[in-house]
């Protein structure tokens, strides 16, 4: 367990988490009140207030711990061993043949299952 666990949340970084979402929420607004300008506009706007909404969010300890996990998460994705293409083929393959003959002792199964039933209620002969 992460040793940060219980981490004391300044009075400061409330507020900005407070804030982020009421800026996000007002460039909205703005965005659609603003309908006579140009879309390229408004579009801009809303970008640059969200972007400073997001950098506001990473100032906080909880920001910067989000921070450090996508940075560990993405060293972690650098770590993992992908496997080959003839590895991927092979595997697909694999499955492909496999829900095949799943599909096929399914499907005669149910035709004996059916056979069986008409026989037993006098249908079949």
């Amino acid at each position: 367990m992460n040793a940060q666990a219980e981490q004391v949340t300044s009075v400061a970084d409330i507020v900005k988490l407070v804030l982020c979402p009421i800026f996000v929420v007002l460039g909205v607004v703005a965005f659609y009140h603003f309908s006579d300008l140009l879309l390229l506009y408004r579009v801009l706007g809303l970008v640059i207030i969200v972007s400073a909404a997001i950098a506001i969010c990473f100032t906080t300890a909880r920001g910067r711990a989000i921070w450090l996990f996508m940075h560990e998460a993405k060293l972690e994705v650098k770590r993992v061993v992908w496997p080959t293409r003839d590895e991927t083929v092979r595997t697909t393959l694999l499955v492909f043949t496999m829900v095949f003959i799943v599909g096929l002792i399914l499907w005669l199964l149910d035709m004996f299952l059916f056979w069986a039933i008409q026989l037993l209620m006098s249908q079949g002969g």
